[in-house]
């Protein structure tokens, strides 16, 4: 595990994305909240979110950290694709870009959950880092496409 005793303790985010593709009638089900398991976007929010205070528990030799906050939101790109989006921020010594990507992977595999019965056929993908700012790296933004 790094030593990150001796760094300074700065406000560090971090944003990450996730895309869900799923047949047009999945997304029009989810929308119109008739998902037997539930609603399904609460739901993966809140496990997304869940997620994020849980990363050192699953990633190897990475540091639990007490977050500041947490966001996980949907929007739908097209009638097929649903993009998730995290942020996560904490004034400490590492970075949360970590945390970010749990975020966005385990709402999406919540969603899966939720909506197999229906929909196997969904693809999970474009798990990708959008922003971190703060400590000595400083700030990345990814550029748009």
């Amino acid at each position: 595990m790094v030593q990150v005793g001796g760094k300074e303790v700065t406000a560090r985010m971090a944003r990450a994305e996730a895309v869900i593709v799923m047949q047009p009638e999945t997304l029009q089900l989810i929308q119109n909240r008739q998902i037997s398991k539930g609603n399904v976007l609460d739901v993966a929010r809140l496990a997304g979110i869940m997620a994020t205070k849980r990363t050192a528990d699953l990633i190897p030799l990475c540091h639990s950290l007490g977050l500041d906050g947490a966001t996980v939101e949907f929007e739908i790109m097209e009638a097929n694709r649903l993009r998730i989006h995290s942020q996560v921020n904490v004034h400490g010594r590492t970075g949360v870009e970590m945390e970010a990507l749990m975020a966005v992977s385990v709402a999406a595999l919540t969603i899966y959950d939720m909506c197999k019965a229906i929909d196997r056929g969904m693809e999970i993908g474009g798990i990708r880092m959008l922003e971190k700012s703060g400590g000595k790296s400083g700030h990345f933004l990814r550029e748009s496409p």
